[in-house]
């Protein structure tokens, strides 16, 4: 399988890239430091419609794939991974769900601003409880037959793009009812931003991503009309994991990215910084260290575009997206601490990327299915999970 890129995605990758550099370097590192969301850098990226990347240009979209969509979050997680993770939830989380699952006034409906970056989706999975255990849902919606109307109650956590001002809705996950072997039945329901007693707590106090928007929700007598619910009554869960099995690869990307950059911020420090009369890039302890980071950011992304390209192609993926996260995300850990090392003191300052680096790549190992939670799906799909 030939994993190099058409002339059309290089294109696109080259575009990002410029924009990663130009755009967002210069200006992400304040926004970190007063953990402020960068709206303006979010705008840009809608008016260049990488909010678009994957759907139809019939609802506003580019036209485009899940391939498109992860090499962008690669080229901007190269720079910065608050800006990336705020592309990646709004897109794979936060408007995919309407794409694959709703109907076509939902999508006519939602899809183009969503689209154009106008507003951001989020997606309201995991609760306090439940962490890596989603299907242990609490969160409960019942249909009011006098008004026609869900009444959902209960609590979200760890929702990426669930308060900025521009959130427009957020998908969640509620138990509808139970199936007859007594086992809730889960479906997802949309809430537009704003429903009376729909209520988003201020920020977290994050270690990393710090200019991204993380928050909690929660839902007290909160109606929204029968239609918003999306997709298949009872079928929340199975949907929501076929959106989590396609968001590991975005994840992947930019755990790639990340991996990268810390190569990149390495080698341009390591000809730069000189002790002892010579540049530290002369040492081959240096060099081997940059050498090994470079050769885990390239496995790493040979992983994630191999699972994109079958994921695109319309075949079996699940097990090469864990593989993917997994892998590219150890790989973050690892390029990260090793680039903050090869900067010495100045790795521990925050005015170097590498620290913004270090902060942001432990998430990786946890968002979107912990390592161990990839290690279950990879055993499962070996066959040694019964």
């Amino acid at each position: 399988m030939d994993h190099r890129l058409s002339p059309e995605l290089e294109e696109l990758r080259r575009t990002v890239e410029e924009f990663a550099h130009d755009v967002v370097a210069p200006k992400i590192g304040d926004f970190y430091e007063r953990h402020e969301f960068p709206y303006e850098i979010v705008r840009e990226m809608g008016r260049m419609g990488l909010f678009g990347l994957p759907f139809p240009e019939e609802y506003g979209g580019m036209g485009g794939d899940y391939l498109a969509l992860a090499i962008a979050l690669e080229e901007l997680a190269r720079v910065d991974s608050s800006v990336a993770i705020t592309l990646e939830a709004g897109v794979s989380l936060g408007a995919m769900p309407i794409h694959l699952f709703g109907t076509e006034e939902q999508k006519r409906e939602w899809l183009p601003r969503l689209c154009a970056g106008e507003i951001l989706g989020a997606f309201g999975l995991t609760e306090p409880d439940g962490g890596s255990d989603a299907g242990a849902t609490r969160t409960t919606a019942r249909l009011d037959p006098d008004t026609d109307e869900w009444v959902i109650n209960g609590s979200k956590c760890f929702i990426t793009n669930s308060g900025t001002d521009i959130t427009g809705l957020v998908t969640v996950t509620a138990v509808t009812g139970r199936k007859p072997d007594g086992r809730p039945e889960i479906s997802a329901i949309i809430v537009p931003s704003g429903t009376p007693g729909f209520t988003v707590a201020a920020p977290y106090s994050k270690v990393g991503w710090n200019a991204s928007d993380t928050r909690e929700l929660s839902f007290q007598d909160v109606r929204v009309p029968a239609g918003n619910l999306l997709g298949e009554q009872g079928r929340g869960y199975a949907q929501f994991l076929r959106i989590l099995d396609e968001g590991r690869i975005a994840i992947a990307a930019l755990a790639t990215g990340l991996a990268q950059g810390c190569v990149d911020e390495s080698v341009k420090y390591a000809k730069e910084r000189h002790a002892f009369g010579r540049p530290i890039g002369t040492n081959q302890a240096i060099q081997f260290k940059i050498a090994d980071m470079e050769m885990k950011a390239y496995t790493a992304r040979l992983a994630w575009r191999d699972a994109a390209s079958r994921l695109v192609a319309g075949e079996p993926f699940k097990k090469e997206a864990a593989l993917a996260k997994l892998y590219s995300s150890t790989v973050a850990v690892d390029n990260a601490r090793e680039a903050t090392q090869i900067h010495g003191g100045y790795g521990f300052m925050n005015e170097y990327p590498v620290a913004r680096m270090w902060r942001d790549s432990k998430i990786l190992e946890i968002g979107e299915g912990t390592s161990e939670v990839q290690r279950m799906l990879i055993a499962r799909e070996l066959g040694l999970v019964g």
